[in-house]
């Protein structure tokens, strides 16, 4: 109802706004004050209102807006001059006449917005726990990663836990503590060590020598079963010790070659600055004056150019760099795939009987060449090859020097007289099975000139690939 002048309004409850008569309302024309609905000329309840059918459209210029406070939201409504009165939705600007079906009209928005924040938040929620799920995978996979490259480190000598000497020393300490060394063996053993890696001479404490000959002298007596048998030049063999046990391979088999080539008048003039062994620390240091002199980057970069006091393996590709900075001529065959049944490389043991038999072909059952040993590298160890045997069924068989057999088990080839020995170094076709071998043949001398061109060359080095 309208109030009267009798009845005072009352006052505002934010008590800013004096009692004011109903005389004092705006009226038609005038702008409301802006006030609490306490003070403004309307009920300030949403159902005090009479109800009214929903009128289409929206008031003309002329009508006279009012503001509305509601428990829902601020409604707009216009007087439409004939007593009736328009109130205009908040969100969606529908004119309706009734204000309760405005309030349902509202309370559906409502709940539609309550509806739509409500999957947003669920989407939120998803997101968040789908972030925290890739993160947490990466974060796994990342670990994983670290884990396995720490791993593929140790396993290759790359973990910066020191090398020859660190480890020679600590498997001594285990040898005493075992009780496999005397105190003083330890203390002597030590003071040599240290005196062979001051000077970069090897100490020959794991070197055989006069191998070659022994079997040369042996194939001339007995084995009825072989028909032809081709030896390298002289080589001496080389084992692991305890400072490169597990590593080491690959230094081993350069020393046995070395060895050959410092044998071989054609050779040693051009090794003059190298006329004894080298220890394996000096080696790495020989390989990294290579990679200065600017021989295969990529593979010094690998090593992060940095061999010495380390465990680090090496293979083909060093054994070649090594090699050339030193102005011996050799090359690398890749066979890079088996080219026989079974995974086996057939083409591998003809290679290798070519190059033996090569200018040294006649009707002898022995031949012993003045061609060096080859270096022979698959995944995860090396050998030297010193021969190829070719039976009366004409079946090849390699004869190889590994490392990892003891200076024992070399010794026991000086004094065989049945040939039991020789299963120590015979590897036949069906024996070499590994995905991939690489050898380093060594092939003449080269030029200061030729030098400088395989050096430029192997900015990006290569091999032949056979097949």
């Amino acid at each position: 109802e309208a109030d009267t002048p009798s009845q005072p309004r009352p006052s505002c409850h934010v008590g800013n706004c004096p009692p004011q008569p109903a005389a004092d309302r705006p009226t038609a024309g005038t702008p409301p004050h802006k006030r609490c609905s306490l003070c403004r000329p309307y009920p300030p309840a949403l159902s005090a209102f009479p109800s009214l059918p929903i009128a289409a459209g929206t008031p003309g210029a002329g009508k006279k807006s009012q503001e509305l406070h509601s428990s829902k939201n601020c409604v707009s409504f216009s007087d439409t001059g004939n007593g009736e009165q328009l109130y205009e939705c908040p969100m969606c600007s529908l004119t309706c006449t009734n204000i309760q079906i405005l309030e349902e009209h509202v309370d559906l928005h409502l709940e539609e917005h309550n509806f739509s924040e409500g999957i947003c938040k669920d989407l939120e929620l998803a997101q968040q726990l789908q972030t925290e799920e890739d993160e947490r995978q990466r974060s796994e996979e990342e670990k994983r990663e670290n884990e396995e490259f720490k791993k593929l480190q140790r396993q290759y000598g790359l973990d910066n836990s020191g090398g020859f000497k660190q480890q020679f020393l600590k498997n001594m300490e285990r040898e005493v503590d075992r009780g496999r060394m005397q105190p003083f063996e330890y203390h002597k053993r030590k003071a040599d060590m240290l005196e062979s890696l001051a000077s970069g001479i090897d100490d020959g404490k794991t070197k055989t020598s006069g191998v070659i000959e022994a079997l040369c002298k042996y194939y001339q007596n007995e084995n009825k079963d072989v028909r032809h048998v081709w030896l390298s030049a002289g080589v001496d063999h080389f084992h692991s010790s305890l400072g490169d046990r597990g590593w080491g391979c690959g230094y081993r088999n350069f020393q046995m070659l070395l060895s050959s080539l410092l044998q071989n008048s054609f050779y040693n003039d051009y090794l003059r600055d190298t006329t004894l062994i080298p220890s394996i620390p000096k080696i790495q240091s020989m390989i990294e004056d290579a990679w200065r002199e600017g021989f295969d980057p990529q593979g010094a970069s690998h090593f992060n150019n940095r061999l010495h006091g380390s465990k680090a393996w090496i293979g083909a590709c060093e054994i070649y760099s090594l090699l050339t900075s030193l102005r011996i001529k050799c090359q690398i065959i890749d066979f890079h795939k088996p080219t026989g049944p079974v995974g086996t490389h057939p083409r591998l043991f003809e290679w290798i009987l070519h190059y033996y038999s090569t200018d040294n072909e006649g009707g002898a059952k022995v031949v012993c060449t003045s061609k060096p040993p080859i270096y022979l590298q698959h995944q995860g160890h090396s050998r030297t090859v010193v021969g190829i045997e070719e039976k009366k069924n004409k079946s090849l068989c390699l004869l190889l020097f590994d490392p990892g057999c003891s200076s024992q088990q070399m010794q026991k080839l000086l004094k065989q007289n049945d040939g039991t020995g020789l299963r120590l170094l015979r590897k036949f076709v069906g024996s070499l099975k590994e995905k991939q071998y690489q050898i380093v043949a060594v092939d003449g001398v080269l030029s200061l000139e030729e030098k400088a061109a395989r050096c430029c060359a192997s900015q990006v080095l290569t091999s032949e690939k056979i097949p």
